[in-house]
């Protein structure tokens, strides 16, 4: 659980984790090669706690060396992931492809994670058919074989980021070249196409609607820096906004966020940045801002929807959110509510109406973003609020508790 006392500013200085969007697909890709990976700024997370689980399975071995993790793949000596290690998180389907193109075959279970609403893995099964992989679903496993996989075009029918990141690592394993058409966009697919080059890989275009890969090339292992944490960024930007104060983040590429500052600098915060740093500085008294439509990058990111949203609990004014991206990213309004927050729902619109004041109460995460968004509201509310069932926000947060005492918040995590 964790506890944490409003109505106190946050100041100071903080470096970014590494992203976990990044390094989960970076962490399946490790194993294309028959070598030792070394994946630096790698966050501390349950999923990646998970990720190392399903690659000491497979045979490979897995260590931190400091801030560290290292990945020897050279003894990957099986192609199944069991249920168990499946259900601990989503991105778990990442690995179908990394294990196709090194095994030619795989066998594994539907993912588990938040529960967002329909997240069909059906995009990724039919990049993976066009790359000439048989698939068999039954009972909720997929069988897999595909020992000759030959290079093609994939039109994605959505710019799905993990069906763009399968495509790509099976591609690397299949004859000729392929093309991924309607890619995503995100930054985190261009970090995996920097891991992948570093590998001896050759791959083109991530960042940009068309990806190319060239397979068929021997590769060998690396050391990679994974980018920050861009919706990590945006929480802790959130957090001061709503607060009032002033904080310097380091780590962090200033243009992944650029829809995120953009909307904040709206509700009246004074935003500067750089190469190096971003800083924000808030009065604490926000204002509603203009709709903001969850979309793919370069749009709002919809990871980022929810601690936005807990910003604005108390702003001046009425912001409109639309949610495009999952059906069931709502799960948190019902707990700010029971600190008082003003929101009314129908269907993917949420209508935040500022309230004067938020008061303290136990309230439970639902999923990852929406319990930071829990934690942020408890910043601003009267007395003190405990979030329960935080193993969702230690999904995605190396030290959410930390970093906001280190800003100056009135925050602990209490064990149950």
């Amino acid at each position: 659980m964790i506890a944490v006392e409003g109505g106190h500013g946050l100041r100071g200085e903080l470096t970014v984790q590494g992203a976990k969007n990044s390094v989960l697909p970076i962490l399946a890709a490790a194993i294309l090669c028959r070598d030792v990976s070394v994946i630096e700024n790698c966050p501390r997370l349950e999923d990646v706690d998970a990720s190392a689980a399903i690659l000491r399975h497979l045979g490979c071995r897995v260590r931190w060396v400091g801030e560290d993790l290292e990945v020897d793949s050279s003894g990957l000596s099986r192609w199944d992931i069991p249920d168990g290690l499946m259900r601990r998180m989503r991105s778990s389907v990442i690995f179908l492809g990394a294990i196709l193109a090194r095994c030619g075959r795989a066998a594994l279970s539907y993912p588990g994670g938040c529960e967002l609403g329909p997240r069909p893995i059906d995009l990724h099964l039919t990049a993976l058919r066009t790359l000439g992989a048989h698939i068999e679903e039954r009972g909720g496993q997929l069988r897999c074989r595909g020992e000759r996989l030959r290079g093609t075009e994939i039109v994605l029918s959505l710019p799905s980021v993990g069906a763009t990141e399968n495509a790509m690592l099976a591609a690397c394993g299949a004859d000729g070249v392929t093309v991924i058409s309607n890619a995503a966009r995100e930054p985190e697919i261009m970090d995996l196409q920097a891991f992948l080059r570093k590998m001896g890989a050759s791959v083109r275009g991530a960042g940009t609607s068309t990806v190319i890969v060239e397979g068929g090339r021997p590769l060998h292992g690396c050391r990679h820096r994974c980018i920050g944490d861009r919706i990590a960024a945006a929480t802790y930007l959130s957090a001061v906004a709503a607060t009032g104060g002033e904080i310097t983040l380091r780590g962090v590429d200033y243009r992944y966020l650029s829809t995120v500052t953009t909307a904040l600098s709206q509700a009246g915060c004074r935003i500067s940045s750089d190469e190096q740093h971003i800083r924000l500085r808030s009065t604490g008294r926000l204002r509603g801002v203009c709709p903001i439509r969850t979309s793919p990058h370069p749009g709002f990111p919809t990871d980022a929807q929810a601690v936005f949203m807990a910003a604005l609990l108390r702003s001046q004014g009425t912001t409109v959110f639309v949610e495009n991206i999952f059906q069931n990213r709502y799960r948190h309004v019902a707990e700010l509510q029971r600190m008082g927050a003003n929101i009314r729902l129908e269907g993917r619109v949420a209508v935040v109406c500022g309230v004067e004041r938020l008061c303290g109460a136990t309230v439970r995460c639902t999923d990852l973003r929406g319990g930071a968004a829990l934690v942020l509201a408890g910043l601003q509310a009267d007395g003190v609020t405990q979030v329960e069932e935080i193993h969702h926000i230690k999904r995605g947060y190396s030290d959410l508790t930390g970093d906001l005492a280190r800003l100056g918040a009135k925050i602990q995590e209490i064990e149950a």
